[in-house]
């Protein structure tokens, strides 16, 4: 599929998930020589417009939306988890990556990064059919802090909790992104390692806390 097709899809996808409609002339100015594109999608069926131009996707523009943007998130976490560049090399290149990987290295990478829920900026990473198994013979770049061996030190990549007070009083003991950590015991609860203080928290809090091994 052509890659205006895919920013397309892309758009809608993203609108959709803000439950916000858009409409034929929206879509054209955001991409210029939309117009003729838009026939076309309809006419593959990935895409219906209705009487007053409000564009939907249809269940298999869908389907290749959550693709796409599954796609696009997982390179960011990648580049950020991985290889730390800055913001505007991360979003250029998650934006080149989501029209170039097949499923197969997308799940793969999915499986190396330890199947993350969310993106750097908090939005989900629609989960694929490697989320749904568990995986053998990979062994994840990212993990979360209970799967750390103990007396190893890791890189605090990022927390996966809805539980806001939660966050805060990770933050509050100094536990953020990018925070070097030992792991000291994991029995009868963690002990880590934060600088010069050392923090028991229980595992329900420390399955929600991804790292990196160094």
């Amino acid at each position: 599929m052509a890659v205006k097709s895919d920013e397309i899809i892309e758009l809608l996808y993203l609108k959709e998930e803000e439950n916000v409609p858009i409409g034929q002339a929206a879509i054209r100015a955001q991409q210029p020589g939309a117009e003729g594109l838009l026939q076309k999608m309809a006419a593959e069926g990935l895409i219906a417009v209705d009487g007053d131009g409000v564009v939907t996707l249809t269940d298999a523009g869908r389907t290749h939306g959550r693709q796409i943007v599954r796609r696009h998130r997982l390179a960011e976490r990648l580049l950020v988890d991985a290889l730390d560049p800055g913001a505007d090399v991360m979003e250029q290149g998650a934006c080149t990556f989501e029209h170039l990987v097949s499923q197969e290295v997308t799940d793969s990478i999915c499986t190396l990064l330890g199947h993350p829920p969310t993106c750097p900026h908090g939005k989900p990473i629609p989960p694929g059919e490697c989320c749904k198994r568990v995986a053998h013979g990979v062994v994840s770049l990212v993990m979360p802090l209970t799967d750390l061996p103990c007396g190893k030190d890791a890189r605090v990549l990022y927390i996966s909790t809805r539980h806001h007070d939660r966050l805060d009083r990770l933050a509050s003991m100094g536990l953020l992104p990018g925070v070097e950590v030992r792991l000291h015991q994991s029995r009868p609860s963690y002990v880590i390692q934060v600088g010069e203080t050392m923090l028991a928290i229980d595992q329900s809090v420390a399955k929600d806390i991804f790292v990196r091994q160094k």
